[in-house]
């Protein structure tokens, strides 16, 4: 492959109904001459690309997705999800359509097959289910037939097709039958209930896959679609952020999101960057400071200068390296499919081998017994209880975790969480509050609390800085106001200056206090040290020429989070804190739940390296965040756990959310993994042992010793029994106690 002309790139494909579908796009794209690798992610709808431009174009690859009977977008991303949508609903539709119409031709077949004209009753309800709601099979077969490929659709296709055909037969013609002393029987109700049943299991999987695709639509709209850009006359124009150039000057509103990377040029603010860092705490932005598109600005205006656009900003960054940890991993789901591969040629082989087995030695009677074997061979092999083992298990497993506040997405997050080996653990939000509150105040000896309270309510109650918020409602929570006249003067970077009741007061860092010669006394130092070690962050209030209080305000620890990691560790599984925080708020933290492996001052994709370090020396790994700059490693991560009180980003990314944002329910989802894992894993044992028993007694080796040939009718029952014994299995997950 030529270096220069090497590209990667993401396309959005639409079409794609199962994970057989998946792996069609994935080899249609693959075996393109020019492309070295493809990957399809079929939870987001998408196909990562590694090909050579100078051997191979999109247009030639969505040609080829076309003709394999999906669609490849590459010019119209804008409408991905108004197809999906679409989609959607179409299978919404298919899928009540075929419900309603299957229940009367199952009754019916069931129970009232001698009913006068029941089978063209029958007749008249299955044309719609097979050749209007099923019509994607009979295609999806055809297209995969072309291509040399076997799926659930061939097997699903070629059942109903035969079973349908048939009992047409028998409907128009029931004297061939009964002119050799046989009955005309129908199977109307196998054809239309697979049908039923299979999309019923399609849309529960497309309803999933679309909630999780939307973690990627989420993490572009932080960036605004209209900015302000400020002209050299100073005049200002909204325009496209994608309109927006290297060097331009762009004026950010308070409350706005920045649209691109860029440097402060004039103006004050603070702003939010906990997606980027993580850090719960507003940072200060003046003149030559950096600010990264997505991140929310405060009260504050501001203009800087535009200098990474586009495919450029950290923001783009963090949503490609997203899609691509999406996109590298394959759902446990394409394991039936890949089974189904040889699976479905097999069955069509054994069914096949069986009528002319019986052409050879069935006497007399040698076409009906062929033809009736054959059949039940293809009806009892139909895969519904193969497709449905994981669904339903999942299903009630997912009710089951919502019990003890735990929702989990799918099936491979469980499996893997279940062989999990590392837990790496973001510190706001996750084991912490997630927000500064005053840990402690210390007044100075001797002086009038319930006077100077109020004043330093009333100064911080002006204040824009984040930690005065903080200090407003520990004041507010002691009943203290602070409606108090007087002046007020913000200092950058220090804190602030007021006069009340005529005097002047300071509330700020120690470099303010400093500042105007302020006098620490020594059991202020040593508590300010101590608050530190803490991992606290100090503020000082200051008036008459003294320290008056130390104020501590800390992003609090989780009551249950050291009782989480406690038991983690016990279960033998490493355990690892990561923040964007300094270094001796990570020491701090870390010690104070029992955490010996940490890191500090972390950005997102440092983040996600150290997971894929980790997976690196053979650990699986759960990573649990609730912000936006966890995302990345969140998506890196074997298994992403999201706390439910975070942002929507983390939530969509991982597949498995905690809705308590209580550590200790990490422990319960590994208890809840090994039931569900254990279920799934008894449900597709049983669905292939019906199949390995049902199978050869339907092509009648039963025949030979006792006379016995399987009915159609019986094997109908049959599949629908295996189906049954499926979902009644997943059903004791909900019965039983998880813990």
């Amino acid at each position: 492959m030529n270096e220069n002309s090497k590209q990667k790139k993401i396309f959005y494909v639409t079409g794609m109904m199962c994970a057989g579908c998946a792996a069609t796009v994935e080899n249609t794209v693959a075996g393109q001459k020019g492309v070295e690798e493809a990957r399809v992610n079929f939870a987001a709808s998408t196909i990562m690309v590694d090909y050579d431009a100078a051997e191979v174009t999109p247009a030639d690859l969505q040609q080829a997705v076309r003709a394999a009977g999906y669609d490849l977008l590459i010019d119209d991303e804008d409408k991905v999800e108004d197809i999906q949508q679409k989609e959607f609903c179409q299978l919404k539709r298919n899928t009540l359509g075929s419900v309603v119409l299957s229940l009367p031709v199952f009754i019916i077949g069931m129970f009232f097959m001698h009913m006068p004209y029941g089978d063209w009753i029958m007749l008249v309800f299955t044309l719609p289910v097979v050749l209007i709601f099923g019509r994607s099979f009979f295609i999806n077969a055809w297209l995969q037939l072309k291509h040399g490929r076997a799926s659930m659709d061939t097997l699903v296709a070629v059942s109903t097709g035969i079973a349908f055909l048939f009992s047409l037969f028998n409907t128009f013609y029931p004297e061939y039958w009964t002119n050799r002393g046989l009955e005309a029987h129908v199977y109307y109700e196998a054809s239309s209930v697979i049908i039923a049943l299979i999309l019923l299991g399609r849309l529960l999987e497309s309803r999933a896959k679309n909630k999780t695709s939307s973690a990627i639509r989420k993490l572009m709209g932080l960036q605004p679609k209209m900015v302000v850009r400020v002209s050299e006359d100073g005049s200002e124009h909204e325009i496209p952020v994608k309109a927006v150039q290297f060097g331009d000057v762009l004026l950010v509103k308070p409350g706005g999101r920045i649209p691109v990377d860029g440097t402060v040029k004039e103006g004050i603010s603070y702003v939010d960057e906990s997606m980027i860092t993580g850090e719960s705490l507003p940072v200060e932005k003046v003149s030559g400071m950096k600010v990264y598109a997505g991140t929310m600005n405060q009260k504050g205006s501001f203009r800087f200068v535009a200098e990474r656009v586009g495919s450029e900003t950290v923001l783009a960054h963090i949503v490609k390296m997203v899609q691509e940890a999406q996109g590298s991993k394959a759902p446990v789901q394409r394991l039936v499919d890949k089974i189904a591969g040889i699976f479905v040629p097999v069955v069509i082989g054994i069914a096949v081998f069986t009528f002319v087995v019986w052409m050879i030695v069935g006497g007399e009677l040698a076409f009906t017994h062929a033809l009736l074997t054959s059949i039940t061979v293809l009806v009892i092999a139909c895969p519904c209880a193969l497709g449905l083992a994981t669904p339903t298990a999942i299903m009630v497993g997912i009710g089951k975790g919502a019990e003890y506040n735990i929702l989990i997405k799918d099936a491979e997050s469980l499996e893997l969480l279940y062989k999990t080996t590392a837990v790496v653990l973001d510190k706001t939000g996750t084991i912490t509050e997630g927000h500064p509150v005053v840990t402690g105040v210390l007044w100075k000896e001797g002086v009038d609390v319930d006077r100077l309270a109020p004043i330093l309510m009333a100064l911080e109650s002006k204040s824009e800085h984040p930690l005065a918020d903080a200090v407003v409602a520990y004041l507010s929570s002691k009943g203290i106001k602070g409606a108090l006249s007087g002046t007020f003067e913000s200092i950058t970077g220090l804190g602030i200056k007021g006069s009340v009741e005529g005097r002047e007061f300071w509330v700020g860092n120690k470099r303010l206090m400093e500042g105007n010669t302020l006098v620490f006394a020594p059991e202020q130092l040593e508590k300010a040290d101590a608050y530190r070690r803490e991992g606290n962050t100090v503020v000082y209030f200051a008036g008459g020429g003294q320290i008056l209080a130390v104020i501590a305000i800390a992003d609090q620890i989780k009551k249950g989070s050291a009782c989480a990691v406690t038991k983690l560790r016990k279960a033998g599984i490493k355990v690892y804190m990561l923040t964007g925080d300094n270094e001796v708020t990570a020491r701090a933290v870390a010690e104070q739940v029992g955490l010996k492996e940490y890191r500090s001052e972390m950005m997102p994709s440092d983040k996600a390296l150290f997971v894929k370090e980790l997976q690196s020396k053979g650990e699986v790994v759960a990573m649990v965040g609730d912000g936006i700059n966890d995302s990345q490693a969140l998506a890196q991560a074997d298994v992403s756990i999201a706390m439910g009180r975070g942002s929507d980003i983390a939530m969509d990314v991982s597949k498995i959310t905690l809705i308590r944002s209580d550590l200790n329910a990490i422990p319960d989802a590994l208890k809840l993994s090994r039931r569900t894992v254990r279920t799934i894993r008894q449900n597709l044992f049983w669905a292939f042992i019906y199949n390995v028993i049902g199978i050869p007694v339907a092509a009648g080796v039963l025949y030979p010793c006792c006379g016995f040939l399987l009915n159609p009718m019986i094997a109908a029952a049959a599949m629908a029994f295996s189906s049954v014994s499926v979902v009644t299995n997943s059903l004791r997950l909900k019965a039983g106690r998880m813990v």
